[in-house]
């Protein structure tokens, strides 16, 4: 440490001191280094593309040459990435990753390789690492598509089950139950569980 602040003191071509407590010093490298009295430090390069600020509490703010903005936030241990087409991407502590595009629609990655999409129209798709993906729609229908090729369909209405075999099985919100099987049979059972038809 003391070494380098010995090499630091040694690049400082000018030191500057201002009245309300600031320090601007000029590198040998052209680069800026203003202190302020809070304890905030601003650097900037030396071709002055890009901007690093370091406060007090430990965050950090960069602007990049290409105009990223990247905030770390040290408290929380999160990261802000601004581009400047509007994207937005958050990386937490624990590895999730979220995106927030300019259209309105966000999308988070979870630590477990889960991916979940907000829509800007209500949608929310969930994609599963073992290939399960679910879909919801504004009005609350839900769709699940399992590895397997089964389908799963939610409504207010009903709950239906499709199977790869062409077999759909369907609970009623009033409990009755309906399963087609592939070969053309219907079973019908009330809400109670009795068969009310089976050809």
């Amino acid at each position: 440490l003391h070494q380098e602040r010995r090499k630091h003191e040694e690049e400082v071509q000018e030191k500057i001191e201002y009245h309300d407590g600031k320090v601007e010093e000029v590198l040998a490298d052209g680069r800026r280094i203003l202190t302020f009295h809070d304890g905030t430090k601003k650097e900037i390069s030396a071709d002055k593309r890009m901007t690093t600020i370091s406060f007090s509490n430990g965050d950090v703010k960069k602007i990049m040459p290409d105009q990223r903005v990247i905030y770390y936030y040290a408290d929380a241990q999160t990261t802000h990435t601004a581009y400047p087409d509007g994207l937005e991407v958050l990386q937490f502590p624990n590895n999730q990753i979220e995106k927030h595009y300019p259209s309105g629609t966000q999308e988070i990655v979870f630590p477990d390789h889960t991916v979940k999409c907000l829509y800007s129209d209500g949608l929310k798709e969930t994609f599963f690492p073992d290939g399960t993906v679910v879909k919801v729609e504004k009005n609350g229908d839900k769709i699940v598509v399992f590895s397997d090729g089964q389908r799963e369909i939610h409504t207010a209405q009903f709950r239906r089950r499709e199977y790869p075999d062409g077999t759909v099985k369907t609970v009623f919100c009033n409990g009755r139950q309906e399963t087609k099987y592939s070969s053309g049979r219907v079973q019908i059972k009330d809400e109670e569980g009795n068969l009310i038809l089976d050809k």
